[in-house]
């Protein structure tokens, strides 16, 4: 009787549609290469940056999904706001859509940087998809980045102007309606 059965579950099998299963697909990590900005706009016209600012510090990192980033080569073409966070602090997820939405305003004309510092990969991913953050995140996790800035503890934000000019730093952070009063100073057209 057994040996009756077995044909028939193993034709049953292969006409039931057996098969693999599809892989899963993976999303992009946030923060990567994919959210670096496109071209400068033909229309963008910058206040020039003070000449008696200091010069930022440059660095390099890896993005989130550990594409090459070189801080000098953004600032070169557009200013640029680096927001320094952890995913565990509260002050800079209250502030994070805000600034998520600043950035989204401001796309290609100013590019908004996160750097995160001493945090796990995983949970930078967590906080990025939660909060929604769209722009390029560097992963600082020996807190070099935030040594070269004076950074002691998140949130903090600093400005930068075309050129690599140090504009003004907020530790502490900032809220996204001051930050926004300085972007509109800085930026003199194609203003969103």
């Amino acid at each position: 009787m057994r040996r009756a059965l077995l044909p028939l579950l193993l034709a049953a099998a292969l006409l039931g549609g057996c098969s693999t299963p599809e892989p899963k697909s993976t999303p992009a990590p946030a923060g990567g290469a994919g959210a670096l900005p496109g071209p400068v706009p033909a229309d963008l016209a910058l206040r020039p940056a003070p000449g008696t600012a200091a010069a930022a510090p440059a660095f390099t990192g890896a993005l989130t999904d550990g594409t090459p980033f070189a801080a000098a080569e953004l600032w070169a073409q557009r200013p640029v706001v680096f927001t320094f966070f952890n995913s565990w602090c509260t002050t800079c997820a209250s502030r994070q859509a805000a600034l998520s939405e600043l950035a989204r305003s401001y796309r290609d004309r100013v590019v908004f940087v996160g750097v995160a510092g001493a945090d796990q990969a995983d949970e930078v991913q967590e906080y990025l998809r939660a909060h929604r953050v769209e722009y390029p995140v560097v992963l600082d996790e020996q807190q070099t980045i935030w040594r070269s800035y004076a950074v002691r503890e998140p949130p903090a934000v600093v400005l930068v102007a075309k050129g690599g000019a140090l504009l003004r730093g907020w530790p502490g952070g900032l809220d996204a309606p001051t930050l926004d009063r300085w972007l509109r100073e800085l930026v003199l057209a194609g203003q969103p």
